[in-house]
C-alpha cells in the first residue's frame, strides 16, 4: 500500500478521534471549579501530591568522625545514608575497631519507621486518584453528579474517611519523624559505636542531617486534613441528608399550620 493510500486511510480515523477528544473538552464545564466544591478538590488534588511527593523523595545523611589513638593515628570519617522508607535497621555503616588485628565491623541504624511513612505516602497517592477522578465526574458529568443522589452520597463517605485518615496519617508520621530525627542524630550515631566508649578513639559528631523536606511532608499532611474536612461540608449539601435537615427545621408549611389549627378546635 503506497503512502497516499496509507494516509488516505487513517485520515477518517485520525479526525473522528480528534473530533471525540475535542468533544471530551469541550463537555468540560471548566466553571464549576469557581465553585467551593470544585476548587477545593483542586486544592486536595495538588497538596496530596505535595504530601506523597516530599515524603517519599527524602534522602538524607548522617556522620562521625573517629581518630584511632594509635601509632598510626587513623582518622576514618564515617557517612550513613537514609531515607524513605526510613527502614533505619537497613542503613549499614562499617565501624572502626582501632585495632591492628581487624579493621571494621559492620553496624546499622537504630529502629524501622516504614509503618507511618509508607502509610502516609499510600494515603496521599489513593487521594491523588480519587480526586482527579471526582474531578472529572463533577466536571464532564455534573449532570449525572446533580441527578444521581448516590454519588453524592458516596463522596461524602468518602471525604469522611479520607479526613480521618489524614489525621491519623499526619500524626502518625510527625511521630515517627520525630523518632527518625532521634535516631539519626549524629550523637547517636556516636553513642551506639563501641569504639567511642574506650580510650582507643576518639569520636566527634558530624552534621545534623537536614530535615527540611521532611518537615514540609507533615505540614501537607495537616494541611490535607484541614481540606478534607472543610470539604465535608460542601459534600453533604450536596446529598439528600441536607435537604431533608432543611425541610424538617422549616416546619409545617401555611396550609399544614391551618389544618393544624382545625384540627386543635375541634
Amino acid at each position: 500500500m503506497s503512502s497516499t493510500e496509507t494516509a488516505a486511510a487513517s485520515g477518517p480515523a485520525g479526525k473522528s478521534r480528534r473530533q471525540q477528544v475535542d468533544q471530551l473538552i469541550a463537555g468540560l464545564r471548566w466553571r464549576r471549579l469557581e465553585e467551593p466544591l470544585g476548587f477545593i478538590k483542586v486544592l486536595q488534588w495538588l497538596f496530596a501530591i505535595f504530601a506523597f511527593g516530599c515524603c517519599g523523595s527524602y534522602s538524607g545523611e548522617t556522620g562521625a568522625m573517629v581518630r584511632c589513638n594509635n601509632d598510626a593515628k587513623d582518622v576514618s570519617a564515617i557517612i550513613v545514608l537514609f531515607g524513605y522508607p526510613f527502614r533505619l535497621n537497613q542503613a549499614q555503616y562499617e565501624m572502626p575497631l582501632c585495632d591492628p588485628d581487624s579493621t571494621s565491623k559492620t553496624m546499622s541504624l537504630l529502629g524501622d519507621f516504614s509503618a507511618p511513612a509508607e502509610f502516609f505516602v499510600t494515603l496521599g497517592i489513593f487521594s491523588f486518584f480519587y480526586t482527579m477522578a471526582a474531578l472529572v465526574l463533577y466536571l464532564r458529568f455534573h449532570g449525572l453528579y446533580a441527578q444521581d443522589k448516590r454519588f453524592p452520597l458516596a463522596d461524602f463517605c468518602v471525604t469522611v474517611s479520607f479526613t480521618f485518615f489524614w489525621l491519623v496519617a499526619a500524626a502518625a508520621w510527625g511521630k515517627g519523624l520525630t523518632d527518625v530525627k532521634g535516631a539519626t542524630l549524629p550523637s547517636s550515631l556516636t553513642q551506639a559505636m563501641t569504639v567511642c566508649h574506650g580510650e582507643d578513639a576518639v569520636c566527634s559528631d558530624g552534621a545534623t542531617p537536614s530535615m527540611g523536606l521532611a518537615n514540609l511532608s507533615v505540614l501537607f499532611g495537616f494541611i490535607n486534613f484541614f481540606l478534607w474536612a472543610g470539604n465535608c461540608w460542601f459534600v453533604f449539601k450536596e446529598t439528600p441528608w441536607h435537604g431533608q435537615a432543611q425541610d424538617q427545621g422549616q416546619g409545617p408549611g401555611p396550609e399544614g399550620a391551618a389544618e393544624q389549627g382545625a384540627v386543635e378546635k375541634q
